[in-house]
């Protein structure tokens, strides 16, 4: 089978392995589709998940397809039925982050497979089933910020995450949800998500149009109550920061791999709420849940075959532009 691996800071590889056998309590999935991930980037750009390591990496941690074969031990799935899959934990090894197996890939072997399987709903598309991964992190993130229904929130960045943090919070309730991204097409696909606006960070004057949206604060400061910085920008988080009204809460979900200086005095003098957020506990079943309920379609904007996935983790400029790049392994199903 064909699996892309990275094996030294910058080189991405499609390598021909053994197809991999089943035990008891396992079970081999056909690759229908799988997420490119910011993760994955930083992996090729490190050649690991910390640096190259005794073995390749196999790449991939966001993946639908169908049952090729199931273990003994394993309840309540049979071959040929359509699944997302989890990817795993620690104690397994992450598939895609760290472990042997990676999405981008014709075959995955789904370790420990009890409960790490969600059969999706006849008539949803494996492409679009492919999502429940980052839609769990975007959904876990929304509920970090436990805001009530009503609220006025900001997210900051919109890439796949962003997005379905945006869903999330208007699933949930939100009044007014006001996306920022530099480029058009994330704003655009915001707005088709339904945010109420979309808004260039680069455009003079944009905190001044949040606050025409969301109203003005006695103190200037926007009067959102919440924000989403899933940008990754130190830049972006400091400007959250400075213009937050008092008492705001502010979610990070963003992956910030160098320190970020922060005035803790504007925290303190204004009564900020900075958390962190990271993957998603309790969430995937959920995230396919929101998957069904609302249309967020107009994520998947790049679909493309494994060698051109392979290629982009290599040069991957337009993929931050896009909404979700998506691998399409077997296009049967």
């Amino acid at each position: 089978m064909r699996v892309i691996r990275t094996h030294e800071p910058g080189v991405v590889t499609i390598d021909t392995v053994p197809d991999p056998e089943p035990g008891a309590p396992d079970v081999l999935v056909r690759v229908h589709a799988c997420g490119l991930c910011g993760t994955d980037l930083s992996y090729v750009k490190h050649g690991g998940v910390g640096g190259p390591g005794p073995e390749p990496l196999a790449l991939g941690h966001e993946l639908s397809g169908v049952i090729e074969a199931v273990g003994t031990g394993v309840d309540g799935f049979a071959v040929g039925d359509r699944v997302v899959v989890h990817p795993g934990n620690d104690e397994l090894g992450r598939i895609g982050n760290g472990a042997p197996e990676g999405g981008l890939s014709d075959l995955v072997l789904v370790r420990q497979a009890q409960g790490r399987l969600l059969r999706v709903p006849e008539g949803m598309d494996l492409t679009y089933a492919a999502l429940t991964e980052p839609v769990a992190v975007g959904m876990h993130a929304a509920e970090r910020l436990e805001l009530a229904p009503g609220a006025k929130v900001v997210v900051v960045g919109c890439g796949p995450v962003g997005m379905a943090a945006l869903a999330s919070l208007l699933d949930a309730g939100a009044a007014s949800v006001v996306a920022i991204d530099p480029g058009e097409t994330r704003r655009r696909i915001a707005l088709e998500l339904g945010a109420e606006a979309a808004l260039d960070p680069f455009e003079r004057g944009m905190w001044k149009q949040l606050s025409e949206i969301h109203g003005r604060h006695p103190s200037g400061s926007p009067l959102s109550n919440a924000y989403i910085e899933a940008s990754g920008s130190a830049e972006m988080l400091n400007q959250v920061i400075s213009r937050a009204a008092p008492r705001s809460r502010i979610c990070v979900p963003a992956v910030h791999l160098q320190d970020v200086t922060i005035s803790m005095l504007v925290v303190l003098m204004k009564e900020l709420e900075i958390r962190g957020a990271i993957e998603y506990p309790d969430r995937f079943e959920d995230a396919l849940d929101l998957l069904a309920r609302r249309d967020l379609s107009p994520m998947l904007t790049d679909l493309v075959s494994l060698e051109d996935a392979a290629a982009a983790l290599m040069d991957p400029a337009a993929m931050r532009a896009a909404g979700k790049t998506m691998a399409i392994v077997d296009g049967a199903h």
